[in-house]
């Protein structure tokens, strides 16, 4: 018979879903599977300054329960981050929202407006009314991340159907570690006449999907990614269309995901 606390050591050096497959198929596991053991190692080291910085007080009565907590969006630091682990492997993923990025001319209304919609999780959004000069630029340090982990960075937006000049030219977009960097293009809508189609070939290959939909309704655009490694580094993103002087409007942004690829 396997001492008593054995099972529990033994989940906790496996992965959360792991651990719960374990459970399904195992007495044994079945009995050690609310272990604070377990759930203390599948958890992130700086759990409890989230805890401490959840918008919302969090409910739980064990480190299950927290960890089951904190696989949902929880919204974190006055509302301007959403933070989520993943549920499979308790990686960590973060939301910056619009207020946390640098937006060119965002604080003047003649540019941009900062309003509430419904279907944003964060108070305000960032709506282009008309600019010539598009730049948004983000950054985050890797120690908030975890470790030894590919992520990618996704910028959460909406094109309104009265949008105008977003697809005149592509955008480029950029993401930056120490002397990492990768930089390609991308148009934010995307007409298929047969000038931008010979444009997109050009300068993509004809390559993956401009927006992708996601599924709470906003759309993204990937814009590169980063091996989080083990030594804290700063992270920056960006897309940004300054290249043409035409006028463009008709951009909502939520702000910058930043998820785990592996």
């Amino acid at each position: 018979m396997l001492p008593e606390d054995c099972p529990s050591t033994i989940l906790s050096f496996t992965s959360p879903e792991d651990a719960f497959r374990s459970s399904l198929v195992s007495e044994t596991f079945r009995s050690a599977i609310d272990s604070d053991m377990i759930w203390e190692r599948f958890l992130p080291p700086d759990y409890p300054e989230i805890v401490l910085s959840s918008v919302t007080p969090l409910k739980f009565s064990s480190k299950k329960e927290l960890f089951q907590c904190l696989c949902d969006p929880v919204l974190i630091d006055g509302g301007n981050k959403i933070f989520k682990l993943e549920k499979s492997s308790g990686k960590k993923s973060y939301i910056l929202s619009a207020k946390e990025l640098s937006i060119t001319w965002s604080s003047n209304p003649l540019y941009w407006s900062w309003i509430s919609m419904t279907e944003s999780r964060f108070s305000r959004v960032a709506v282009l009314r008309t600019t010539d000069w598009l730049e948004i630029r983000g950054n985050i340090r890797t120690q908030m991340l975890t470790p030894n982990t590919t992520y990618g960075a996704y910028l959460i937006m909406k094109i309104s159907d009265r949008a105008y000049g977003l697809d005149s030219m592509p955008s480029e977009k950029t993401v930056e570690m120490g002397n990492q960097v990768s930089c390609s293009s991308v148009f934010l809508q995307h007409q298929k006449s047969k000038k931008q189609m010979e444009m997109w070939k050009l300068i993509e290959g004809n390559q993956g999907v401009l927006v992708s939909e996601r599924k709470d309704g906003w759309m993204e655009i990937e814009l590169g990614e980063f091996f989080s490694g083990e030594y804290d580094e700063e992270v920056k993103m960006s897309l940004m269309e300054v290249k043409g002087c035409h006028l463009k409007g008709g951009l909502a942004i939520e702000g910058i995901e930043l998820r785990p690829k592996d």
